[in-house]
């Protein structure tokens, strides 16, 4: 069975919530997902997978040890496994993470910010 096409303008229309990934697509063991990010979120890291941010629409700040990242629409970033990272975002931002299955959005903190795991629009 072909996969469809999969729009990001029409997925970000299906949700409002910031913070709150939801998943678009699979791929082996990865998957790719949309978030609505604004504000600060919080210190965390992955100790066990690299992180992949994409930038789809606005800026997003990547606050690490040693300083901090700006990415603009159409650039990406690698997070290593296990460095601390704060992603922050002045006016709303649109951003497309892939990580393997079962990556929760905070890492091994757990704050109001945590979101359900596994979410697909």
């Amino acid at each position: 069975m072909l996969s469809k096409v999969i729009n990001f303008k029409d997925k970000f229309t299906k949700f409002s919530d910031h913070w709150s990934p939801r998943v678009i697509a699979e791929m082996n063991d990865y998957q790719f997902k949309l978030v609505k990010v604004e504000g600060e979120f919080v210190w965390h890291n992955h100790p066990d997978t690299d992180e992949v941010f994409i930038v789809i629409e606005g800026e997003l700040n990547i606050e690490l040890p040693d300083g901090v990242v700006t990415l603009s629409s159409g650039e990406l970033f690698v997070i290593p496994k296990g460095i601390e990272h704060k992603p922050v975002a002045n006016k709303e931002c649109k951003i497309m993470i892939i990580e393997p299955k079962g990556v929760v959005n905070t890492g091994d903190e757990t704050t109001n910010l945590t979101a359900q795991n596994n979410l697909w629009v």
